[in-house]
């Protein structure tokens, strides 16, 4: 398992993190062997989010209530949790991000998250309120370092003219068949083309020059929720092809070869599981090493149906 040293802050983190947002209605040992097999495969990296769940809070307090963390393993995993989304609005105030961390602390059973990201940019956010909130948990020991979720450069850099703390992930969707942030610089400046539009303001190039480590949610997914391209020949066939070829030739599976994708980028991205299945947890963890060509990524690239000029 690769190890990332997250800029910027002390923790080295795996390149692949176990998202934990379906674990609501498993048992309790059902979500310690998911832990375990994570751990066993060398994941030390945790994502939560408050709204996660039928209620809110309800799988930070599902896995609190599994996974009894001694001090020295609270002290060897990273766990994040996410703020911001609301029944019908988004919320950046002081009041609640402060409020949510302590439920979240509550729920987890841990005195601190190593890292609090803001989940979907507030339009009517205030920087200087999140600035106060973050300054206010990291002297507090509560947070020790902050990151965002689906945010453009732009609103990054309008939180960086108050928040004092370093802006460390930028969580925003990215899979082989969805990967605007990619795609579009491949190319720029091609009139009529769908792919050149860059809908995103240069998020990855922007990251990566600022030190931000991009994490990669729905690293399996066809578009927004439209279900998985792998093992999809029907809307997939040359996709799924070299897919199943280079999965032979590392001998892993073709998951793990769509993880490998996301971690052969030299951004040194991060990528969020989203499954609850240890044995899918196992092959997704093949990928984080694994040491595709150029041309086994560009292959994958363009079979996705990507432009390339």
């Amino acid at each position: 398992m690769k190890m990332l040293p997250i800029p910027h802050t002390q923790a080295h983190a795996s390149n692949v993190v176990l998202g934990l947002m379906r674990i609501a209605n498993l048992q309790d040992e059902d979500i310690r062997t998911l832990y375990g097999s994570a751990r066993d495969a060398g994941i030390n990296a945790f994502d939560h989010a408050d709204i996660y769940g039928p209620t809110r809070h309800a799988c930070e307090e599902r896995f609190g209530q599994a996974v009894k963390l001694s001090g020295a393993e609270r002290e060897s995993v990273v766990i994040q949790s996410k703020v911001g989304i609301r029944p019908g609005f988004f919320d950046f105030s002081k009041e609640h991000i402060l409020r949510t961390v302590d439920e979240s602390l509550a729920a987890l059973g841990t005195d601190y998250l190593d890292m609090l990201l803001l989940h979907r940019p507030d339009t009517l956010v205030e920087p200087e309120e999140v600035a106060q909130a973050f300054d206010e948990l990291y002297e507090a020991g509560k947070v020790r370092s902050f990151g965002v979720s689906n945010h453009t450069p732009g609103q990054i850099e309008l939180l960086k003219t108050a928040v004092r703390r370093p802006l460390v992930v930028n969580q925003a969707q990215l899979s082989i068949t969805h990967c605007p942030m990619i795609a579009s610089g491949l190319a720029a400046n091609m009139a009529g083309l769908d792919q050149s539009v860059d809908r995103d303001n240069g998020l990855l190039d922007h990251a990566r020059l600022n030190g931000i480590t991009v994490q990669a949610w729905s690293p399996f997914q066809k578009g927004f929720f439209d279900g998985v391209f792998i093992g999809d020949r029907e809307n997939y066939p040359e996709l799924n092809t070299a897919l199943d070829e280079i999965a032979a030739k590392y001998e892993v599976t073709p998951t793990g070869v769509a993880v490998a994708w996301i971690t052969r980028h030299p951004a040194n991205m991060q990528v969020v599981l989203g499954t609850t299945n240890p044995h899918r947890v196992t092959e997704c963890a093949a990928g984080s090493e694994l040491p595709l060509t150029r041309e086994e990524w560009y292959r994958l690239f363009r079979a996705a149906g990507h432009t390339l000029p």
